[in-house]
């Protein structure tokens, strides 16, 4: 195979600049809305360091960890990371453009495709293992074009090695794994499973994901409970049709053609048919996702570069051989003024208010993919408002105990938001120890408390009374913008736990 026509430097410069632009409209609004709940949980995660976590493997929570450890905990301290990941991720996509053939108006448009992608707007602006997990798909795309243009094996330890490391970021990277062997055999790039590089490939990511893997089976394979529950209770069911308009929304509908025309570059095209093994990757994880019925819009989402990748070759290539080179810039143009047109609704580059007002005026309602009724804001909006006035509110209600009572008393919080919230924030207001049967939170235990009194957040009256000798309703948390089960909260304070909250622990699991 011939090299790929090079730009030379300014290729990884123009690519670089793109990635710096990026990063920096992610700082000017790093801390425009608040903390996002997982976030949260993540913090708490990262102050009880394990190879695993009922719902998260734990990378992320390990470079969480590092993070906060160098620069503190403040919003901005913990959210510039996803958006330099989000900038690599470009650069990465342009780079595979890059070694697929592309010029450099093929790689730059390739970039944009990722950078004005709404999905990836938000993955790369808070904290989580998401945006850690589009960087390795990206990356493992990358290396495996490295390796069909190179035909340099040994790149598949470095595959390996990435995989392994992304697997203990995000398992759902298993998907690309299958769409990878079944891409192998049905091209002609099967002719390397005759060699050794792709097994010891295989080994060493199995070596790396191992402790992980021991880590649930001591604990009881949460990880799987988790996602049965998650499916079964939470989980919105999707229809194709609906699956399909999920992804056009979230790459940006004016990205289609691109996206589009890079997955029939791979599979029909003449000069598209070393990179054959791409568009079967992508098609397997796409029918796996959309058969499910279950996926949400950002689950596809990271198989997406690849094919922005392979879009940027074939417009390239197309509209140059017709002499159409305008077409391109054009194109670009298009791509940008959608891009902008469509960021308010993943990046919070607007006030809340006039945002809310923006989304009117377009029509867009918000999107709802879990079973829970929306408010005035899309969820991933809605879960960044009220948590520092939540703990504000727990503590009123704290503080109003005599002293002996705040002495034996415990918070008990519904769900990890809730819990986080109040262990970020409770050293501020002199909190106690928060508890919660959530996900980690249950496996983290009731902190040696018996329940004697229990300041809980939430929930109703009959509840309590079935649990407690004595409840009092002592605070009332409202919150205009969050989502519509965290407004108009209820916080009790329950006296005498009928059953010791040690006893009660195991029975009180709850993992969604």
């Amino acid at each position: 195979m011939s090299e790929p026509r090079q730009g030379r430097r300014g290729d990884l410069v123009a690519l670089a600049g793109l990635g710096l632009a990026y990063w920096v409209a992610h700082l000017l609004v790093i801390n425009r809305y608040g903390w996002f709940r997982d976030e949260l949980y993540y913090i708490a995660c990262s102050k009880r360091l394990a190879w695993g976590y009922v719902d998260h493997p734990p990378f992320s929570i390990a470079a969480l960890a590092i993070i906060r450890g160098l620069f503190g905990d403040s919003l901005p301290a913990v959210r510039f990371v996803p958006g330099l990941l989000g900038a690599a991720c470009i650069f990465m996509t342009g780079l595979m453009a890059r070694s697929m053939g592309a010029a450099r108006r093929g790689q730059i448009l390739a970039a944009v495709g990722v950078a004005v992608a709404p999905v990836f707007l938000f993955t790369t602006h808070i904290y989580s293992m998401n945006a850690f997990d589009l960087v390795f798909w990206t990356l493992c795309a990358l290396l495996l074009v490295r390796i069909v243009q190179t035909g340099d094996q040994r790149l598949w330890i470095l595959l390996g090695a990435a995989f392994g490391v992304g697997l203990l970021n995000k398992i759902s990277l298993l998907w690309l794994g299958g769409g990878m062997g079944v891409g192998l055999l049905l091209t002609p790039a099967r002719r390397t499973l005759a060699t050794r590089w792709p097994w010891l490939a295989g080994a060493l990511a199995f070596v790396i994901f191992l402790p992980h893997v021991i880590w649930q089976a001591a604990t009881g394979w949460p990880t799987l409970e988790f996602m049965r529950n998650a499916t079964a209770h939470k989980m919105a069911d999707v229809s194709y049709a609906e699956f399909l308009r999920m992804q056009l929304n979230a790459l940006n509908p004016f990205a289609l053609p691109l996206w589009l025309g890079g997955f029939l570059f791979c599979m029909f095209g003449r000069q598209g048919r070393p990179w054959r093994i791409l568009g079967w990757v992508f098609l397997v994880i796409f029918l796996f996702l959309m058969v499910s019925g279950k996926a949400r819009a950002s689950y596809l989402s990271p198989a997406f570069p690849m094919m922005l990748a392979a879009g940027g070759v074939a417009f390239d290539r197309w509209f140059e051989k017709r002499g159409w080179r305008l077409v391109v810039p054009l194109y670009l143009v298009l791509l940008l003024a959608g891009g902008a047109i469509a960021a308010p609704f993943t990046l919070p580059v607007l006030p809340v208010e006039t945002f809310i007002a923006y989304s009117a005026r377009l029509g867009v309602a918000p999107h709802q993919e879990e079973h829970s009724r929306l408010g005035l804001l899309p969820q991933h909006y809605a879960d960044m408002f009220g948590w520092e006035e939540l703990a504000a509110t727990v503590a009123r209600v704290y503080d109003g105990l005599d002293e002996a009572d705040r002495k034996r008393c415990v918070i008990f919080a519904q769900n990890y938001g809730e819990a986080g919230a109040i262990e970020l924030f409770g050293g501020r207001y002199g909190l106690p120890p928060v508890v919660s049967n959530h996900n980690n939170y249950w496996l983290w235990g009731p902190r040696d408390s018996s329940g004697d009194l229990v300041i809980v957040v939430g929930g109703d009256r009959s509840d309590e009374e079935a649990d407690f000798n004595e409840v009092s309703q002592a605070g009332l948390f409202e919150c205009r913008y969050c989502m519509p089960y965290e407004d108009g909260l209820t916080i009790w304070v329950g006296r005498g736990l009928k059953t010791d909250l040690r006893e009660l622990w195991p029975k009180m699991k709850n993992y969604n």
